[in-house]
């Protein structure tokens, strides 16, 4: 088992933008931030899952009861624990951290769109490189 670890962000957008205005942020300003401070932050993988409407998705979400999608979900990965605190002890990647935060209130309704740590359990598929 990887020592890897994952911090899952599931994101609503702030109610003043639309689906198209929060990805495009997202995207087009946000992620180029993330990409600056990977290596202060130690961040081995971040990935942007964006939602895609497909004629499934609606008889899908009613057959299961299910609530309002969100607006998008980042994964960041760590190679470890140990580098997740390392950085959080770094003068630097605390900079980083808080210049990514005041960017995530432009687009993110933070109070919304929780989020948590987690260690992936491979069942099916081939192992990624950070397993």
């Amino acid at each position: 088992m990887s020592d890897a670890l994952k911090i899952t962000f599931c994101l609503r957008r702030l109610q003043s933008l639309t689906q198209a205005q929060f990805l495009d942020y997202w995207h087009i300003n946000h992620a180029p931030l993330v990409r600056k401070h990977a290596a202060t932050l130690r961040i081995a993988r971040y990935i942007q899952l964006v939602p895609q409407q497909t004629p499934l998705s609606a008889p899908m979400m009613q057959a299961r009861g299910a609530p309002e999608p969100f607006d998008g979900v980042a994964e960041l990965w760590f190679a470890s624990a140990a580098d997740l605190e390392a950085s959080m002890r770094d003068r630097n990647a605390s900079a980083a951290g808080r210049e990514l935060l005041e960017d995530e209130r432009r687009f993110i309704d933070l109070a919304r769109s929780p989020l948590w740590y987690g260690r992936e359990r491979l069942i099916i598929g081939a192992p990624t490189a950070l397993d």
